[in-house]
């Protein structure tokens, strides 16, 4: 069965990040994940004021018996991090591969999200694949030396990151399985990949060879997920007849005002649905 994750970027915006993993877990939740060590999304932007303390968020998870599943690697346009897509940009972003992994370590987690960045002036799409499949290979390698494991996340370009390179699951999918290592598998984003793909079943089932991580918002919105077109019971319990017994993670914008209530009653809409 599948466990279900926070993303505390994007809720109880209000408060630093230590308290907002207190405030999941009374909301009952006992597994996060989050973006970037060096920032915290406030509700509007990615601020360095909220940089994060690997020994504080280790600790505070300790305290109240939450697990951190994943943290991300590189900003979607490449500003945090730099673009695997871009070759020029490759040392950059190894760089941040290192650091993330350091922080990770003293952090207590095992595994990250890898974006690919923006779409490169003056290169083919098969360029800009290639490019890809290079740096996401010596990624992957540097991750199995370290024990880590790099999940790559296909987005939208419709609605929330437009310019955005890699917006395809079956793409990210084809990079991950040439690059044929266990370090490097997908991300399925739900939200993100009802917009670009729709056919949400038929895709996860075609990809759950490489898939090791799940979000989910509600389309359209990015809300709640009792909410909107999707019908998240089935699709879950569809993952679920998979054997997949990873995490779903949570990353969603409440429209209810208040964020507690709001995971409360996704908590309810998914019942016996979740561990």
């Amino acid at each position: 069965m599948a466990k279900i994750g926070v993303c505390l970027e994007m809720v109880f915006t209000d408060l630093p990040y230590d308290r907002r993993i207190e405030a999941i877990k009374r909301a009952g939740f006992d597994i996060i994940e989050f973006w970037f060590h060096d920032a915290t999304f406030d509700g509007s932007a990615c601020s360095v004021e909220g940089a994060k303390d690997a020994a504080a968020i280790r600790q505070v998870c300790a305290d109240t018996g939450v697990t951190i599943s994943n943290m991300v690697v590189n900003a979607p346009d490449g500003s945090f991090g730099g673009s695997p897509v871009n070759a020029k940009e490759l040392n950059r972003y190894l760089d941040r591969l290192h650091e993330v992994i350091h922080f990770s370590q003293k952090a207590g987690i095992a595994k990250a999200i890898t974006c690919s960045g923006n779409l490169v002036e003056g290169l083919t799409a098969g360029e800009m694949h290639d490019d890809l499949e290079r740096a996401w290979g010596e990624a992957a390698a540097i991750a199995a030396a370290a024990g880590f494991t790099l999940v790559v996340e296909p987005l939208n370009t419709l609605v929330d990151h437009p310019g955005y390179y890699l917006d395809s699951s079956r793409e990210a999918a084809e990079i991950i399985r040439a690059v044929n290592s266990p370090n490097l598998r997908l991300l399925y984003d739900i939200y993100h990949m009802q917009i670009m793909e729709g056919n949400v079943i038929s895709n996860i089932g075609a990809n759950m060879d490489v898939v090791a991580h799940f979000h989910a918002a509600c389309v359209p919105g990015r809300n709640e997920l009792m909410s909107g077109e999707l019908d998240y019971r089935r699709i879950i319990r569809y993952i679920d007849s998979c054997g997949y017994d990873g995490i779903i993670g949570l990353e969603y914008s409440p429209a209810i005002p208040d964020a507690g209530l709001s995971l409360k009653r996704t908590k309810d809409f998914l019942g016996g649905l979740m561990e």
